[in-house]
C-alpha cells in the first residue's frame, strides 16, 4: 500500500502523495526507430556481397563520424548537453500533502499528475492505481454531472470555479447517509524541470467534505425556527419599533389581541399611535438616554384593537441608544390585564347554589377552613375520598392527593382564603399509578362576614375517564386538522407539479439526449417526481388517496415481502416472520399496505443501529378478545387481523409517544427523514378501516399492533384475479374531438398541446359553466370531455349531470389532485367515468384517454 494511504497512522510532515508522475521525458520512439534503421541497414549488408556491401558501409561509417565529431565540439562549447533532470524541491509535494482537502493535478487530457493524501481517503483509493480523477468520481451520481462539467469547461478557459455538490451516499461507497462535497478548480501552468521549453498546462482540483457544516447550518437554522415560534406563541405580547415609532416586528399574541393579519404585516407599515390609545405613544416615543445607555420603562396603557374594542395592558419598555444617542429598535413585552372582573355576583350565586344541591348533587362537594381541614361533605365526598383515618383529627384536603398535586392545590385555597374570586380549576392525581385516578377541583371562596369558620367550598369532578377520552378526542381532531392542512396542500401542489411535469414532457419531447439542455430538463422532471412522492404521503396521511382495495391473504403478503426487508434490514437486524394459523382475509390496497409494513420496518432498524431482532407477526383476533387489549382504546369490538410489528431497539418516551403520528414530526437527525412515515402508516391504515397502536419502553423495545376488520366474503362476490401485464399502446395519436375543462391555466396549457400534438381536435374551457358553452357552439360534437373536479361556478360532478341530460353516453375523464373516492359519492349512483390522478405525465394522459376512446 502506497505511503499516502497511512495518513491516519503518521505525523503529517511524514505523509507522502499517493501520485507523484515526473513530467515526460524524451522521445522513446524516436529511440527505436533509429535503431531498427540500424538494424535493418546492417540485414540489408549482410545480404550484400563483400564488393557491393562495401561502398555503403563506407558511407554509413563516414555519416556517423560526421554525427560523433559533431556531437563532441557541440558539447565543447555548450551547444549540446548531456545531464541528469534537475533535482525537484520536496516543498511544495509536502506542503500539499498537509492539506486537508483533497487536491489532485491533472493535465488537460486527464492524466494524473499528483494526488495527496486526503484525496486518496476522500476516493477510498488503496493503491496509487486506484486514484481516479474528479470527473471519473463524479460521474456515477447525475446530481454531480452538471456541476462538475461547468467546473471543467472553467478550468479549460483558464478560469478557476467552485461548486457544492450533494450526492446520495459518500464518494467510493454505494450506500449511506448523503454528502455534501465543496469542489474547486483553477488552471495551472507548470515549468519544465530545466526550466526550458514550453509550459504544461494543468488543472488543480481541490475536494473538501463539508457535510458537517451542511449539518450545523440546518441545525442552526432549525433552533432559529424554534426560538421564533416560542417568540411568536408566547403567552404575552411582543413587538419591536424603531426611533420613530414604526412597528418592525410583532409576534403572533400580540397581532391577534389587535386584530392584525401577520401574513400581510410589513416592517414598517405600522405606528405605535395606530394601536396605543391617547397620548401612550408619545411616552414610548419620548424615551431619551445617553450614547450607548440601555433604558427601560413600565407603563399602564390601553391598546385598542382593529374592531375598536379596548385593552388594559402593562408595557415593559426597553429601548438601546447608539453612539450618537439616537434610540435604536425597542424589545417591548406587552402584558394583557383585562381578565379580572367582579365576581361579586358569582359568588352569590355559588352560594345559593350550593345551599340547594349540597346533598343531592352527584358532585363531590366539601366546604374548607382556614387551616385547609376539611368540615363538611356530602355523600359523592366520602365515596370519592372515604372518611378520613379514623384518628378523630380533622382531615386535610391535601393528604388526598399525591405530593405533586399538592402546591397547586395549596396555592387555590391559600387563594380562596385570601378572598380571591377567579380562581382556575386545579387537576390533581388522586394515586400515583401511571393509569390511576384524577380529578378536578373546583374552588369558590366564601363571602366575606361568614362567622363559621369556612374559608372556601370545593367541588371535585373524578376525570379518570374523561382525562383518556379527552386525550383521544384532542388527538383525534389534531390528526383531522392536520389531514385536511396536508390534503389541501397536497391539491394545490399536484396542480403545480402537474404543470411541471407537462411541460417538461413537453420539452423533452423536442430535445435529443445529446442536447446540452436534456439533462437539465430531465433534472426538473426528476425533482417533481420527487415532490409528487412527498404529496402522496402527505395524501396517505389525509386519507384523499384513490385505494384500490381487493381480498388479500396476510401470510401471502408477508412471505412475498420478506425478501425486501430482508435487504432493507441488512445484517445486524434479524428478521423473523410468525405467521397466524388460518388467517382470515381482508380488504386492503396491495401496494399501500406493503408501504405500511416497509416504513415500519425500517423504523425499526433505525432504532436499533448496533443490531436486534424484528418480529412480525399475524394473529386472528375475535370480538372478545378485541377487549382485551389495553392500549386499544376507541376500537369497537370486533373480528380483526391482527399485524404486530416489534423491535428490540431504544424504545421512545411518552412524550415522543404522543407525536410520532404527527407530519414531518422525526426524531432522526437532520436530512436523514422527512418525518412522514408513521404519519403515512396512519393514513393508510385508517383508510382501509382499521386501526393502529403504539406501545414503547424505553431501552427495550417498541411494538406497532395493526388491526385490520375482517373480511367475509358475499356469495355472490368473485375474488379478483391477477390480471396480466396489459402491453402499453404503441401508438397514442387519434382524431377524436376532446373537450378539456381546467381552471388552472397552467395544466390546460399543457394539456391541450400534448392532446393536440397527438393528432385530437382540442376544444378548452376554465370553467363549467364555459365547458357547457362550448358544448352548445359545437353541436354537441364531442367525443370525449376531460375535466377537472374541484373548479369555481361549476364543479366536475355538476358538469357531468349537466351534460348527461343532453348527451347520456358522453364519455368523461375526471382529473383531480385529491382522491378518487372523495368526489365519487356526489354522483349519480352507477355513473360510468374515468380516473386520471394528479399529478401526471404526457404519456399518462395520452394513454387514459387512449384507453377511454378506444372502450
Amino acid at each position: 500500500m502506497p505511503a499516502g494511504l497511512q495518513m491516519n497512522e503518521m505525523d503529517s510532515s511524514s505523509r507522502s502523495p499517493v501520485v507523484d508522475r515526473p513530467e515526460r521525458g524524451g522521445n522513446i520512439g524516436l529511440l527505436i526507430l533509429l535503431a531498427v534503421g540500424i538494424v535493418s541497414a546492417a540485414a540489408a549488408f549482410a545480404m550484400m556481397t563483400r564488393d557491393q556491401a562495401e561502398p555503403y558501409v563506407l558511407a554509413l561509417l563516414g555519416v556517423l563520424a560526421v554525427i560523433g565529431v559533431f556531437s563532441l565540439f557541440a558539447s565543447a562549447i555548450g551547444l549540446l548537453r548531456f545531464s541528469m533532470r534537475a533535482p525537484v524541491s520536496p516543498v511544495p509535494t509536502a506542503f500539499l500533502d498537509t492539506f486537508d482537502e483533497g487536491v489532485v493535478v491533472t493535465e488537460k487530457d486527464g492524466r494524473i499528475i499528483y494526488a495527496n493524501a486526503a484525496y486518496s481517503a476522500l476516493v477510498r483509493a488503496e493503491a496509487d492505481t486506484e486514484v481516479r480523477s474528479v470527473e471519473r468520481v463524479f460521474s456515477a451520481d447525475p446530481n454531480a454531472t452538471d456541476a462538475i462539467f461547468h467546473l471543467a469547461r472553467a478550468a479549460e478557459t483558464q478560469r478557476t470555479g467552485e461548486e457544492e455538490i450533494r450526492l446520495s451516499h459518500p464518494l467510493g461507497q454505494n450506500d449511506g447517509d448523503p454528502c455534501w462535497y465543496r469542489v474547486r478548480v483553477r488552471p495551472l501552468s507548470l515549468p519544465t524541470s530545466d526550466g526550458r521549453g514550453a509550459a504544461r498546462d494543468c488543472i488543480i482540483w481541490q475536494v473538501a467534505d463539508i457535510s458537517g457544516e451542511r449539518t450545523e447550518q440546518e441545525t442552526s437554522f432549525q433552533e432559529l425556527q424554534r426560538v421564533i415560534n416560542f417568540l411568536d406563541h408566547a403567552p404575552a405580547g411582543f413587538f419591536s419599533c424603531d426611533g420613530a415609532g414604526r412597528l418592525v416586528y410583532l409576534n403572533a399574541t400580540l397581532a391577534d389581541w389587535l386584530g392584525y393579519d401577520l401574513v400581510r404585516f410589513k416592517a414598517g407599515s405600522v405606528a405605535l399611535s395606530d394601536f396605543i390609545r391617547g397620548d401612550g405613544a408619545e411616552l414610548l416615543r419620548s424615551l431619551q438616554g445617553r450614547a450607548g445607555e440601555v433604558k427601560s420603562e413600565t407603563f399602564d396603557l390601553d391598546l385598542v384593537a382593529r374592531n375598536g374594542r379596548s385593552i388594559p395592558v402593562r408595557i415593559l419598555h426597553r429601548v438601546p441608544f447608539g453612539g450618537d444617542g439616537e434610540a435604536g429598535e425597542s424589545r417591548t413585552i406587552v402584558l394583557n390585564r383585562s381578565r379580572g372582573e367582579d365576581a361579586s355576583e358569582a359568588l352569590r350565586s355559588s352560594e345559593v347554589r350550593f345551599a340547594r344541591f349540597f346533598n343531592n348533587t352527584p358532585i363531590a362537594i366539601a366546604s374548607i377552613d382556614r387551616d385547609g381541614g376539611i368540615s363538611k361533605t356530602n355523600a359523592p365526598f366520602l365515596r370519592l375520598f372515604g372518611a378520613g383515618d379514623g384518628s378523630g383529627a380533622t382531615p386535610k384536603l391535601i393528604d388526598f392527593v399525591v405530593e405533586g398535586s399538592r402546591p397547586a392545590l395549596t396555592e387555590a385555597l391559600a387563594s380562596a382564603a385570601d378572598g380571591q374570586s377567579e380562581i382556575p380549576p386545579v387537576d390533581v392525581r388522586l394515586d400515583d399509578r401511571e393509569e390511576g385516578r384524577s380529578a378536578t377541583v373546583y374552588v369558590s371562596a366564601v363571602r366575606d362576614g361568614e362567622d363559621d369558620g369556612d374559608a372556601a367550598i370545593v367541588y371535585v369532578l373524578e376525570t379518570t375517564a374523561q382525562r383518556v377520552l379527552e386525550a383521544q378526542f384532542a388527538q383525534g381532531q389534531k390528526m383531522q386538522a392536520i389531514g385536511q392542512l396536508a390534503g389541501g396542500v397536497a391539491h394545490d401542489f399536484n396542480n403545480v407539479l402537474t404543470a411541471i411535469i407537462g411541460f417538461s414532457d413537453l420539452l423533452l419531447a423536442s430535445h435529443r439526449p445529446s442536447d446540452p439542455s436534456f439533462q437539465d430538463i430531465m433534472n426538473i422532471k426528476q425533482n417533481a417526481n420527487r415532490a409528487a412522492g412527498l404529496v402522496r404521503q402527505l395524501l396517505a396521511f389525509s386519507r384523499r388517496q384513490t385505494l384500490r382495495p381487493k381480498e388479500l391473504a396476510l401470510n401471502d403478503v408477508l412471505a412475498d415481502l420478506s425478501i425486501l426487508l430482508d435487504r432493507l434490514l441488512g445484517e445486524k437486524v434479524e428478521l423473523s416472520v410468525v405467521h397466524g394459523r388460518d388467517l382470515w382475509p381482508v380488504m386492503a390496497d396491495l401496494n399501500q399496505l406493503e408501504q405500511v409494513i416497509v416504513n415500519l420496518a425500517v423504523n425499526a432498524r433505525d432504532a436499533m443501529p448496533e443490531g436486534g431482532r424484528l418480529t412480525i407477526r399475524t394473529t386472528n383476533v375475535s370480538e372478545e378478545n378485541s377487549r382485551g387489549y389495553d392500549n386499544a382504546r376507541g376500537m369497537p369490538a370486533g373480528e380483526y387481523v391482527l399485524v404486530e410489528v416489534v423491535d428490540t431497539g431504544h424504545g421512545m418516551a411518552p412524550e415522543v409517544m404522543e407525536k410520532i403520528f404527527e407530519p414531518f414530526f422525526s426524531t432522526k437527525e437532520v436530512g436523514k427523514g422527512t418525518g412522514l412515515g408513521l404519519s403515512t402508516v396512519y393514513g393508510i391504515v385508517k383508510q382501509t378501516g382499521g386501526f393502529i397502536f403504539c406501545t414503547s419502553e424505553p431501552e427495550v423495545g417498541t411494538t406497532f399492533r395493526i388491526f385490520l376488520p375482517r373480511h367475509v366474503r358475499e356469495e355472490n362476490e368473485q375474488v379478483e384475479a391477477k390480471p396480466a401485464e396489459q402491453q402499453q399502446l404503441a401508438d397514442l395519436t387519434g382524431s377524436a374531438t376532446i373537450l378539456l375543462v381546467e381552471d388552472e391555466e397552467a395544466v390546460r396549457a399543457f394539456a391541450a398541446r400534448a392532446l393536440s400534438s397527438r393528432g385530437y381536435t382540442v376544444h378548452e374551457a376554465a370553467s363549467g359553466a364555459e365547458a357547457l358553452e362550448v358544448m352548445e357552439e359545437t353541436g354537441g360534437q364531442i367525443d370525449l370531455v376531460v375535466s377537472d373536479v374541484v373548479m369555481p361556478e361549476m364543479d366536475g360532478p355538476s358538469l357531468l349531470r349537466e351534460l348527461r341530460k343532453t348527451q347520456p353516453e358522453l364519455k368523461i375523464i375526471f382529473v383531480s389532485g385529491y382522491a378518487e373516492d372523495a368526489f365519487e359519492k356526489n354522483l349519480p349512483e352507477n355513473e360510468k367515468f374515468s380516473f386520471l390522478p394528479k399529478p401526471f405525465t404526457l404519456k399518462q394522459l395520452a394513454t387514459v384517454v387512449k384507453d377511454v376512446l378506444a372502450s
